[in-house]
């Protein structure tokens, strides 16, 4: 049966043309700003690796089932930034966060799983790590996350939960807390924005567990 597709990566570990899915996703996943893209013949995928990566992405974002936002007051998102998300098996329950690069999605850090979390603070705590990690390489790229509650308590540097401390949960709690002393001993420019789901799609960080 014959290839239906190749891949190339222009911004990675290892820039090239790749034969498998596989073999690509080792070149992008956790590499910050990585830009790659699929073709359907090795020799379209060859004259793009020369070519300036810039043509082969469209302006809007590629969701499956986007839906059209005819809202000026919504407009579309900035794909240079990076988008958080987390996922939890139950509310409390087993929890996973991780944010990914807007515009590829390639996964820039994951944590988890913890036993005993909720979403909202899976989703804060994904908010300030990636303001933590925009800092470490002097980048002012927004953040998106599709939880209010999350970014009200990133701005207010706090966070208000029903969940109570006991052994299970106290990994994740210290990290709330260090997260909350970072927030409180640094200062940052990175927008923390609202995702808009119902316009753009899923989220680019989701997990993919609806």
């Amino acid at each position: 049966m014959p290839k239906s597709k190749y891949y190339v990566v222009w911004i990675g570990y290892n820039p090239g043309v790749y034969f498998s899915w596989d073999d690509c996703k080792k070149e992008v996943d956790g590499f910050f700003g990585a830009k790659y893209k699929s073709f359907p013949t090795s020799e379209m995928a060859e004259l793009a690796f020369q070519d300036d990566f810039e043509k082969y992405f469209k302006k809007d974002l590629l969701t499956p089932g986007k839906i059209v936002c005819s809202d000026p007051r919504i407009g579309v998102p900035d794909l240079d930034s990076v988008s958080v998300d987390a996922a939890c098996k139950g509310n409390p329950g087993i929890l996973e966060y991780r944010g990914a690069d807007t515009r590829t999605g390639a996964e820039l850090f994951r944590q988890g799983p913890f036993p005993e979390g909720t979403v909202n603070i899976g989703e804060f705590l994904a908010i300030v790590h990636a303001l933590a990690l925009l800092q470490k390489i002097d980048s002012t790229w927004p953040i998106y996350s599709d939880s209010r509650t999350a970014i009200a308590w990133t701005r207010a540097k706090a966070i208000k939960t029903n969940l109570k401390r006991n052994y299970k949960n106290k990994p994740l709690f210290d990290l709330v807390d260090r997260a909350i002393s970072w927030l409180n001993e640094t200062q940052w420019e990175n927008p923390v924005l609202k995702w808009e789901t119902r316009y753009w799609g899923e989220i680019p960080a989701d997990f993919g567990r609806k």
